[in-house]
């Protein structure tokens, strides 16, 4: 499969919104590669946020409003003013997998559209220690101001992969000898036995719909989350802290977590 050309949205992360743009520009450890403001845009919001852009260097570009708009992907809520921010941790999927260096521990997501989640799964991925969260382009929450707010800024530093969509990347991860670990209510096997060895990516699907069909045929191994409780499923994002921190317990060196005693749940 040839891969998909790079664009911008595989390096920034575009934040729009006055206080989100102004809040971005006033974090000294957030590097700004420009603030784009629509022509006509002249109120006090958008001339402090020219103000502190021009201060701290940062290029700003002024633009119709429909491109601004066209840029945000929403227009009710961007107020004519957006920024592109860099995100050091940001790359291609295909990019990580050429690389000599290339991660081991991925989550894939497949059809998580509800930005809190999205936002929390960074969070927790990030803070497992995970070498990278693969957010598709399309069928995914875009990382914005609400997805940024939910990871508590994480999502600015957090290792996100990038690729068109999840089969994409789904394909690309089996074509580089990644098992694909699905997580399904239906499964037979718990998550706390299978073999989870890198390369290894743990693929969430939605709360609704789970794990899509052309996504599910490229899975290698189908786990659940076992619940003696009488509750159906957890959360996604849930369900994502417990896979991540299954994945420290099994790799990284001195962690260890008491086994249950007889009868007793492991959660």
């Amino acid at each position: 499969m040839s891969p998909r050309a790079d664009s911008p949205k595989d390096r920034f992360i575009t934040v729009y919104g006055h206080r989100p743009v102004q809040a971005a520009l006033d974090d000294p450890a957030l590097a700004i590669d420009k603030i784009m403001i629509a022509d006509g845009e002249h109120g006090p919001a958008a001339r402090q946020i020219e103000s502190t852009a021009r201060s701290r260097g940062v290029d700003v570009q002024r633009a119709p409003a429909h491109r601004i708009k066209l840029l945000s992907g929403n227009g009710k809520h961007d107020n004519g003013v957006l920024a592109d921010v860099i995100a050091p941790g940001m790359r291609t999927l295909a990019a990580a997998l050429a690389d000599a260096d290339r991660p081991g521990r991925i989550l894939l997501l497949d059809g998580v559209r509800t930005p809190s989640n999205v936002g929390m799964i960074l969070r927790t991925a990030t803070a497992a220690g995970l070498d990278g969260i693969v957010i598709p382009h399309r069928g995914v929450a875009s990382i914005d101001p609400l997805v940024i707010k939910a990871s508590a800024g994480v999502a600015f530093r957090a290792p996100v992969l990038r690729s068109g969509t999840a089969v994409e990347a789904a394909e690309q991860l089996r074509e580089a000898g990644f098992r694909l670990v699905g997580l399904g209510a239906a499964a037979d096997t718990s998550i706390f036995s299978v073999q989870l060895d890198s390369p290894v990516a743990i693929v969430l699907g939605s709360e609704t719909d789970g794990i899509g069909p052309d996504v599910g045929r490229l899975i290698t191994d189908w786990v659940k989350i076992p619940m003696p409780g009488a509750v159906e499923s957890l959360n996604v994002a849930s369900a994502a802290a417990v896979a991540c921190f299954e994945l420290v317990r099994r790799t990284e060196p001195g962690v260890s977590f008491p086994e249950p005693v007889e009868g007793q749940a492991r959660l």
